[in-house]
């Protein structure tokens, strides 16, 4: 499997990914930018310094510029290039992927990489490379002007709330905490000590099994609400008061409320979300705008429209106030809106009420059936309106139903939503019948 994916580099470390495709990674996007300015940053992976390394010193040798900005959240490598003078950003992480893996995300003159782009550097990172030149590096600090940042925004006056921030040790464990802090929030910290091996919980927050210990947290401390954040603090998922997971289409729909009261505007989100998500963004008279599902893609919809939000059911939440996405501005606006509200986060998401709805259901399929597979679905729906963004997406009268290919293995993913429990029973039991891979489909 390649390391080069849709979105960034990623593989499991020292067998996949290895600090030689690091370098030749930095030196093919030296090529490309043709020896531009770089912020560069890197996660807590225990794999991270080395591939860092390899890649600032592909950098150099192609005769870039490097700001290197140390151990950092993905996030305010975005913000780096918003706040110095450098043209484009990479950051050595792996993101919610488990310990073993690592990986390069990158931007290229600010915006998300495309598809081409990644084309050509696997390309580029292939061949021999030219004859070294000469750049430099500087070493910037960029944690104090982000957390400024913050606080500009969303004031240090004392606030009423008591904050669990589950860090789960990965990049956010000394930033997440000390920013709350400084907006004027008490902090109960939950693996909050940086450590690549993830040892409390997996680096992913979306799987909502992994959040006891701040369910828990939560309720012992009578706290406002609970945060987690994945390995490198881009996504974020939130707890009610209760020590109840909020499902992240629910802390979506009221992002929306908020930044559509005001006027009306598109909001991005991925094709898999919940209808409570279309259903808000209507109701505020809003312009719902579904796309497919995936980091680059969602940014450059978001990006393009000028939106003022858009989110993933993964827990990634772009703002346009912001340009990027940031799992710890979605937190401290979070707790903006309930300190404004008075209420409770349950209370407030009392009436925003997601319909019955699957996990992500993943079904091992060949590569080769995978086409013959969705087409089975296509026609096995002919009721339903048809979208093939990405995938099969079938909307239903009472329903509807995704199914797409996985890019990373053999395998196909499904999520399905029923206005009732008995409308996505009957929905998964046609499914059931439409090809013989998917008869033992569970739910």
């Amino acid at each position: 499997m390649s390391i080069f994916k849709d979105c960034d580099i990623r593989g499991i470390y020292d067998k996949e990914l290895f600090p030689e495709d690091a370098y030749r990674v930095g030196r093919a996007l030296a090529r490309i930018t043709r020896g531009g300015s770089f912020c560069v940053g890197g996660d807590v992976r225990l794999s991270t310094p080395v591939l860092k390394a390899r890649l600032i010193r592909g950098l150099l040798e192609g005769g870039c510029a490097v700001r290197d900005l140390d151990t950092i959240a993905t996030p305010l490598m975005y913000y780096a290039l918003t706040y110095l003078p450098v043209k484009h950003g990479a950051m050595v992480t792996a993101s919610h992927n488990p310990a073993q893996y690592n990986g390069i995300k990158f931007m290229l003159e600010g915006d998300p990489v495309t598809r081409e782009q990644m084309a050509q550097l696997k390309e580029l990172a292939q061949e021999e490379a030219a004859p070294a030149a000469q750049g430099y590096l500087v070493p910037e600090d960029i944690l104090p002007p982000y957390l400024r940042s913050l606080q500009a925004r969303f004031g240090s006056d004392p606030k009423g709330l008591i904050i669990v921030v589950d860090a789960g040790n990965g990049a956010m464990s000394h930033i997440a905490p000390k920013a709350f802090r400084h907006c004027g929030y008490r902090v109960t910290e939950l693996f909050c000590e940086p450590d690549g091996t993830f040892p409390n919980r997996s680096p992913n927050p979306a799987e909502y099994s992994n959040l006891g210990a701040l369910q828990q947290a939560v309720r012992e401390e009578g706290a406002g609400f609970g945060v987690a954040f994945d390995g490198d603090g881009d996504r974020v998922v939130f707890c009610d008061e209760k020590g109840q997971v909020i499902k992240n289409e629910r802390a979506l729909a009221l992002f929306v409320r908020q930044l559509l009261k005001d006027a009306p505007a598109p909001v991005v989100y991925d094709q898999k979300s919940s209808s409570v998500v279309q259903r808000e963004i209507l109701k505020m008279g809003g312009t719902p705008v579904p796309e497919r599902s995936g980091h680059t893609f969602i940014k450059r919809r978001f990006l393009d429209l000028g939106a003022p939000l858009a989110g993933e059911v993964s827990g990634h939440f772009f703002f346009g106030e912001l340009g990027y996405d940031d799992g710890l501005y979605a937190a401290l606006f979070m707790g903006e809106i309930l300190e404004a509200l008075g209420q409770p986060l349950s209370e407030a998401l009392r009436d925003i009420v997601c319909p019955p709805i699957t996990p992500d259901i993943r079904i091992f399929c060949p590569y080769d059936r995978q086409k013959e597979l969705l087409w089975a679905v296509e026609q096995g729906f002919p009721e339903g309106t048809i979208d093939k963004m990405d995938g099969v997406r079938v909307q239903l009268e009472k329903g509807w139903l995704l199914v797409r290919s996985s890019v990373t293995a053999e395998q196909i993913t499904i999520r399905a939503e029923g206005e009732s429990e008995e409308a996505l029973h009957a929905i998964l039991e046609k499914l059931r019948g439409v090809h013989p891979l998917l008869a033992s489909l569970p739910g």
